[in-house]
C-alpha cells in the first residue's frame, strides 16, 4: 500500500522530548537505523501537540533529539500560522531549530519571506533578509504592490506581534519610507497599542492636515484612540475616542476639541456618548449624549451633519403586549435664526402601552398612559420672536388613551369592522401671559369601515388584487382649545389615510364628521414584478379650519392623495406619492427611484412641498437628491452624489468618490463640496485621502485578488 500510518507512540514516547506527549507520524516508507536513527520518506506528515509537519523526508536522530526535514516542506501551527521552506533543521518538539529559504504566513493574508527562519522556545520566530506583504505575487508581475523589505523581523507568538528592524516600505518596487524600528499585529490580532493609518484632508476653512490616530488597548475590554489632527493652518484639534465593554452593557464617548481662526481666541468643540445596559426585570438602559460648542462646528470638521441635537436618556421594555419606558431629553437648536433659549430644551416623558384581547366583545384593545413636559430656558411670558409661542412656555401633560377595533368577515367576501377611540388629557401651562393655566380635553372617535377585496388569478401565475375600502368617522366638533406644538406639521399619505387620528402628537386631535374613501391595487407576477396602486380622499360633512393648506388635509374636501410603487427582478425600484387639489394642481410630491446591479447602483429622489406661512415656509421647497456607485473595474469604485435646489436654480451639495480594493490595498479619494450659506456656516470644500495596507490585524475585509495572467 502506498501510505502507511505507523504508531510510533512506544517508540518516541520514551525520548525526553516527547515524554508528556505522543506524536503520529504517516509516511510511504520507513526506516529505523541501529536503534537510533529514524528515515522517513515519500509524503511525510507528523502531528504533534496541534502541529502539522509535512515534508518529502525526515530523518531523527534521536540522540540529539533533532530532526532533519528536506522540502518542501509545510510546518502549521494549528492558529492559522503557517511556515513554508525548501529544508530544515529542528529540534524534537519542533520549538527550536532554522528554516531555509522560507516564507511565513500568517491567516492566510500577510506573507513573510526569508532568507531564514530560525525558532526560539516554540515561542519566537526570528526571520533574516525579510521581505513582507499581503499582496498576491504573479510569476509574470514579481513586485507587489507594497511590501515592507527590513534586515530582520522577529515574531512573538504569545503577543502576537511583529517587530520589524531597518524597514523600508516599497511601493510597486519604489521605496518611499523608512522606519528603524517598527512594531506591527499579526493578522490574529484585533486590538493592539500603535498607530493606525493616517487621513489626509484638505478643507476650504481649516487647511490642509493630517489626521493621525494612536489606538491604545487599555486591556481585554476598553480601549482609547487619540487622533491629533496636524494641519499646515491654524487649526489645532485632537479627538478622543473611549470605548468599554461592561458585563451588562457597553459605552462609547468621543469628544473633539480645536482651536483656530475660524472663532479667533475661542474653544471649540464636539461631544459624542452612546450607552446601552441591560437592567433587571427585563429593562434596558439607553443613552445618548451630544453636544457642540457652535452652530458651525460639524460643518467646518466634516462631521455628521444636523439642524437640532438630541441627547436622551432612556429606561424602556418591550414585551409582546407592552411598551413601557422612561425618557429624559435635550434639544440643541444649530439652525440659522433659532435659539436655544426659546425651544423645548428639556423634555421628559413616561409611557404604558398594552395590548390585550377584549374577551366577549371581541377585537383587539390597546390601553396607554403617558406624561409629558417640556420646558424652556427663557422666562419672558410673551412672544418676542414671532414664531407664535410666548418664548417661555413651559407645558406639562398627562393623558390616557384607550382604542378598539372588531372585524367580521361577510359572507359575500366583504370585510366590515367596527373601531373607536378615546383619550383624555390634562394640561399645564406656565410662563405664557396668553395661555397660562389648567386645561382639559375629552375627546373620542367612532368609525365603521367596510372593505371588498377582489382577487384574480391571470395567466403565468400572475395575481391582482383590488381593495376598496369606505370608512365613516364620528367625532366631535368642539373648538380644541389646547395650544397645538407638536402636531403643527401633519403627513397625508396611504399609511394614515383610513386612521381616526392624523396628527402625529399629543397636543392636536382630528375633530368632525368625515368619511375616509380609497381603492388600492396589487399586482403580483411570480415572475419578480410587482405593481401596487393606493388613491383615495377625506370629505368632511364641515370644514373645521384644523389643518394647513399644504397637509393636504384642509377644506370640507381633502386633496386626492396617489401612490404608487413598481418593483422588477433586475433591480429597479420605483415609489411615487402625489397630493393633487381638484384642479389637479400639485400640493406635495415625492418620488424615489433606485436601481441595484451587480455592477451598479444607483438612487434618486425629487420632493415639492407648496410654501405655507403656517409650517413657517414662505416659498415653495422643490429638491432634486442623486446618490450613486459604480464598479469601473476589478477593485476600482466610483461615487458619485448631490442636492439641487430647483426653487433657487443652484446646487446644495455635491460629491464624488473613487475608491480602489484589492486583496493588500485600499486607497480611497473623496471630494466634496456645500454650496449654501448662513450666518453661522459658510460654503465649503474638503478633499480626503485614505490609503490602508490590508493583512495586519484589524485592518478589515479584504478586496478582490490580482488575476495572473500567462
Amino acid at each position: 500500500m502506498r501510505r502507511l500510518l505507523i504508531a510510533l507512540l512506544l517508540w518516541l514516547t520514551t525520548l525526553p522530548a516527547l515524554a508528556q506527549d505522543r506524536a503520529t507520524l504517516v509516511a510511504d516508507s520507513l526506516l529505523i537505523e541501529a536503534d537510533a536513527r529514524l528515515i522517513a520518506s515519500g509524503h511525510v506528515e507528523i502531528f504533534f501537540r496541534g502541529q502539522r509537519l509535512t515534508a518529502s523526508r525526515i530523518i531523527y536522530d534521536r540522540k540529539a533529539d533533532r530532526l532533519i526535514i528536506e522540502g518542501p516542506l509545510v510546518l502549521s501551527d494549528g492558529t492559522g500560522t503557517v511556515l513554508l521552506a525548501d529544508q530544515a533543521e529542528l529540534s524534537g518538539d519542533l520549538s527550536e531549530g532554522i528554516l531555509i529559504s522560507a516564507r511565513m504566513v500568517f491567516d492566510q493574508q500577510l506573507q513573510i519571506a526569508a532568507a531564514d527562519i530560525q525558532r526560539v522556545a516554540g515561542r519566537y520566530t526570528a526571520m533574516r533578509q525579510v521581505a513582507a506583504s499581503s499582496c498576491r505575487v504573479c510569476a509574470g508581475n514579481p513586485t507587489p504592490l507594497w511590501e515592507l523589505r527590513a534586515s530582520r523581523v522577529v515574531h512573538d507568538q504569545e503577543e502576537r506581534q511583529l517587530y520589524f528592524s531597518n524597514a523600508q516600505l516599497r511601493l510597486a518596487g519604489l521605496p518611499v519610507f523608512y522606519i528603524p524600528r517598527l512594531r506591527m499585529p499579526d493578522p490574529s490580532l484585533d486590538r493592539a497599542t500603535g498607530f493606525l493609518m493616517p487621513k489626509l484632508t484638505n478643507s476650504s476653512k481649516i487647511g490642509t492636515g493630517l489626521w493621525v490616530p494612536y489606538f491604545v488597548a487599555l486591556g481585554p475590554s476598553r480601549d482609547l484612540l487619540i487622533t491629533p489632527y496636524l494641519s499646515n493652518g491654524a487649526s489645532r484639534t485632537v479627538a478622543l475616542r473611549y470605548r468599554e465593554a461592561y458585563r451588562t452593557g457597553d459605552l462609547a464617548v468621543t469628544l473633539q476639541a480645536s482651536r483656530d481662526d475660524i472663532l479667533p481666541g475661542d474653544l471649540r468643540g464636539y461631544l459624542l456618548a452612546d450607552g446601552r445596559f441591560d437592567l433587571p426585570r427585563g429593562f434596558a438602559l439607553n443613552i445618548h449624549l451630544e453636544g457642540v460648542t457652535d452652530e458651525g462646528y460639524l460643518l467646518d470638521y466634516g462631521l455628521p451633519e444636523s439642524d437640532r441635537l438630541m441627547s436622551y436618556v432612556e429606561a424602556v421594555r418591550v414585551r409582546r403586549n407592552e411598551h413601557l419606558s422612561a425618557r429624559l431629553i435635550g434639544f440643541q437648536t444649530l439652525r440659522d435664526g433659532e435659539s436655544n433659549a426659546t425651544i423645548p430644551s428639556v423634555v421628559t416623558d413616561v409611557t404604558w402601552h398594552r395590548r390585550f384581547a377584549l374577551g366577549p366583545f371581541g377585537g383587539e384593545g390597546g390601553l396607554r398612559f403617558q406624561t409629558h413636559s417640556h420646558a424652556r430656558t427663557s422666562d419672558n411670558p410673551v412672544d418676542s420672536d414671532g414664531d407664535g409661542i410666548s418664548d417661555g412656555r413651559d407645558t406639562a401633560r398627562a393623558s390616557i388613551r384607550a382604542d378598539w377595533r372588531r372585524d367580521w368577515v361577510l359572507r359575500n367576501g366583504m370585510i366590515a369592522g367596527i373601531l373607536g377611540e378615546a383619550r383624555a388629557d390634562i394640561y399645564a401651562i406656565g410662563q405664557d401671559a396668553a395661555e397660562e393655566g389648567t386645561d382639559t380635553r375629552l375627546w373620542g372617535a367612532i368609525g365603521a369601515e367596510l372593505r371588498w377585496p377582489w382577487v384574480r388569478a391571470g395567466k403565468n401565475g400572475v395575481a391582482h388584487v383590488i381593495e376598496p375600502v369606505a370608512q365613516l368617522v364620528i367625532a366631535g366638533d368642539g373648538t380644541d382649545t389646547i395650544p397645538n406644538e407638536d402636531s403643527v406639521l401633519v403627513e397625508f399619505d396611504e399609511g394614515n389615510l383610513f386612521a381616526l387620528n392624523r396628527y402625529p402628537g399629543s397636543d392636536a386631535v382630528e375633530r368632525g364628521i368625515r368619511a375616509n374613501l380609497g381603492v388600492t391595487w396589487l399586482r403580483h407576477d411570480p415572475a419578480g414584478w410587482t405593481l401596487g396602486v393606493a388613491a383615495g380622499r377625506v370629505i368632511r360633512a364641515e370644514d373645521l379650519g384644523q389643518f394647513t393648506a399644504a397637509s393636504g388635509l384642509d377644506g370640507a374636501q381633502s386633496d386626492w392623495l396617489v401612490a404608487w410603487q413598481l418593483g422588477t427582478p433586475n433591480g429597479l425600484s420605483l415609489t411615487n406619492r402625489l397630493l393633487l387639489d381638484d384642479g389637479l394642481t400639485l400640493t406635495k410630491g415625492e418620488l424615489r427611484m433606485g436601481v441595484t446591479a451587480e455592477r451598479y447602483a444607483v438612487s434618486a429622489g425629487y420632493v415639492y412641498v407648496r410654501d405655507d406661512p403656517a409650517e413657517n415656509r414662505p416659498d415653495p421647497t422643490e429638491e432634486l437628491v442623486f446618490d450613486s456607485s459604480v464598479k469601473l473595474s476589478r477593485g476600482w469604485t466610483a461615487r458619485l452624489s448631490g442636492r439641487y435646489d430647483v426653487v433657487l436654480d443652484r446646487a446644495s451639495r455635491a460629491g464624488a468618490a473613487l475608491a480602489f480594493r484589492n486583496e493588500c490595498l485600499l486607497v480611497d479619494l473623496s471630494l466634496s463640496r456645500r454650496f449654501t450659506s448662513s450666518t453661522s456656516v459658510t460654503p465649503t470644500t474638503e478633499f480626503g485621502l485614505s490609503v490602508e495596507l490590508l493583512g495586519f490585524g484589524g485592518s478589515g475585509e479584504s478586496g478582490p485578488a490580482r488575476q495572473c495572467r500567462g
